[in-house]
């Protein structure tokens, strides 16, 4: 899948902030490559259509925006909007850094942070992302879950910096799911897979605790909309209603 000429990269060090044992860096090293073929090999097999609300993005490389989606559908999610430089924002923990060490070779960007340590300094990274005139993108429901129960931070990103907010979810027709907290799909070769893209809201600056709050429930119903939708439809992938990519 190719992609238009996008925002350039800050530079993004691959060391991590921490210090790893060597058991731990020969694991980065492992898992790394191994997500990266499963994704590479798996990804240009899917039989993808791309559906959009009413009022959603024109296409996939619009920006700037604060995309959300849910963490499970991350493995079809890396091929399909890969190599726009989108910024995403993971954690320095174990599991932040061989996700950012993978997605960085599908052209993402990793920016440092946790929406659940250092929220503030990763909001404000991601803040000047946007400004610099990138996407975004969040997994809402990580890096531990609860799942499918969205975080607050596109709302104060999307209130602060004017862009809107926007969620897809991806159903994979047929998968294999991990036993992980997430529920993680893999695809198996050859699904179909169905990309519903939502329509774009916009978050007044300066809301209040109150807007925000409702801003957030606005956010998670158009997560649960778009996955219904998704979930629904993948089966009629293929036809004229959802021709393939």
């Amino acid at each position: 899948m190719s992609a238009a000429a996008t925002t350039p990269a800050p530079p993004d060090a691959s060391a991590p902030l921490q210090r790893f044992t060597l058991w731990q860096r020969l694991l980065l090293w492992l898992i790394t490559w191994a997500g990266f073929l499963v994704i590479r090999v798996l990804g240009p097999t899917l039989r993808l259509a791309i559906s959009v609300e009413d009022g959603g993005p024109p296409s996939l490389d619009t920006r700037p925006m604060v995309v959300s989606f849910w963490h499970d559908c991350i493995f079809p999610a890396t091929y399909i909007w890969s190599n726009r430089q989108i910024r995403v924002l993971s954690s320095d923990s174990f599991d932040g850094e061989y996700t950012g060490r993978i997605i960085r070779k599908f052209g993402f960007v990793k920016v440092r942070g946790s929406s659940s340590r250092g929220a503030v300094r990763a909001l404000l990274g991601m803040r000047r992302e946007i400004e610099r005139g990138a996407t975004v993108a969040f997994t809402i429901d990580g890096p531990k879950g609860p799942r499918h129960v969205a975080k607050p931070g596109p709302v104060l990103l999307a209130s602060s910096t004017g862009a809107p907010m926007v969620t897809f979810h991806i159903a994979v027709e047929k998968a294999w799911i991990l036993n992980t907290w997430d529920r993680s799909m893999i695809p198996k070769p050859f699904s179909r897979a169905l990309m519903r893209i939502s329509t774009q809201v916009k978050v007044p600056p300066h809301s209040g605790e109150a807007h925000r709050e409702a801003y957030l429930g606005e956010l998670q119903a158009s997560l649960e909309r778009v996955r219904a939708f998704a979930e629904a439809n993948v089966s009629k992938v293929g036809s004229p209603e959802f021709p393939l990519r």
